[in-house]
């Protein structure tokens, strides 16, 4: 770009030095760096004149963003959903919108795996346990959890973080079982697991892990009709997104003791959390984590960086969304 004007891209959140500076050699840079999020007005405000704009999962780029974005060649969102776009509005403007697929599968397979093994151990509250002084010494019969030798996961959702966590069932003794997903976009994938009704892996199920994208067909896919299917010794996983679960439902099943226990790591007022949950000892709550480690965070942002420089250099994007 030597000799002629950068292209300039918006940041919406703080990144890795190292990520910004290889952006940087191609592109002018308007970061926000700031823990709190663009709101709306200033996010239009700033993307005016921007060639690219680099987003998280929690921005929302709606049409109005969209089209103050006269510029807009790309939308690159460092997640690998990306139901806060408006992938449509932006098609019809002839912008790229990319995600980070697969890089996180790995990191967020392995926090599913602590979500269950921390809800059905205790772990949460054993530390609780500790942590206040309340401990008065082992006993026989205290936090007695469950075993998960020669129980069934049902994982619904059979794209790559699903298929990573049930490839892990065998580990622990487990038998994993696939949702059956009917309807535009379903993903029967080839699998060694046996798929089975929805209705049915609620049914059978032991521990119920959700790995599907936040879509119409998915909002509010667990809810009180689909919890009450479960097991009364069943746990529910939600380490997809916030809205796939019907938050109000699952506090009311829990009340209702349908079901033994939660773990999530996302919510539908994220960063909100339903309050007849906040209190409940058989709840695991973690703040999102579930792609949060340095290696896999660094990646993302990498990959979002790259397929803004293609784009903006006229060359194709390396991981666009298709709508």
């Amino acid at each position: 770009m030597t000799g002629a004007t950068k292209p300039s891209v918006l940041v919406t959140r703080r990144m890795p030095s190292a990520v910004l500076a290889q952006l940087e050699v191609v592109c002018d840079i308007d970061l926000h760096d700031h823990s709190d999020a663009l709101s709306h007005d200033a996010l239009c405000a700033r993307v005016g004149g921007k060639q690219g704009l680099i987003c998280m999962f929690n921005d929302r780029i709606e049409e109005s963003a969209i089209a103050a974005g006269d510029q807009l060649k790309v939308v690159a969102t460092v997640a690998v959903g990306f139901d806060n776009i408006d992938v449509a509005a932006a098609a019809s403007r002839g912008i790229v919108v990319t995600n980070t697929p697969d890089i996180l599968t790995g990191a967020t397979a392995e926090f599913t795996w602590a979500l269950i093994l921390a809800v059905t151990r205790r772990i949460g509250e054993g530390e609780r346990v500790v942590r206040n002084g309340a401990w008065k010494g082992w006993a026989f019969d205290f936090l007695l959890g469950a075993e998960l030798r020669g129980k069934q996961l049902g994982v619904v959702g059979a794209g790559r973080i699903g298929r990573a966590v049930a490839a892990v069932a065998p580990a622990f003794g487990m038998r994993a079982v696939f949702a059956a997903r009917t309807g535009a976009g379903a993903e029967n994938a080839a699998t060694d697991h046996a798929v089975v009704s929805l209705d049915e892996l609620l049914l059978t199920s032991d521990v119920v892990s959700l790995h599907v994208p936040l879509t119409q067909d998915t909002r509010h896919l667990i809810n009180r009709r689909t919890l009450a299917r479960m097991k009364r010794s069943a746990f529910l996983i939600n380490t997809s997104r916030g809205g796939v679960v019907d938050d109000g439902a699952l506090a009311w099943a829990l009340d209702a003791r349908l079901i033994a226990g939660a773990g999530l790591d996302v919510y539908e007022g994220e960063p909100g959390v339903h309050p007849q949950l906040v209190g409940r000892e058989n709840v695991c709550l973690t703040p999102h984590l579930g792609s949060a480690t340095r290696e896999t965070r660094t990646a993302m942002a990498e990959l979002a960086v790259r397929n803004v420089v293609e784009v903006v250099s006229g060359r194709p994007a390396v991981t666009p969304v298709a709508l």
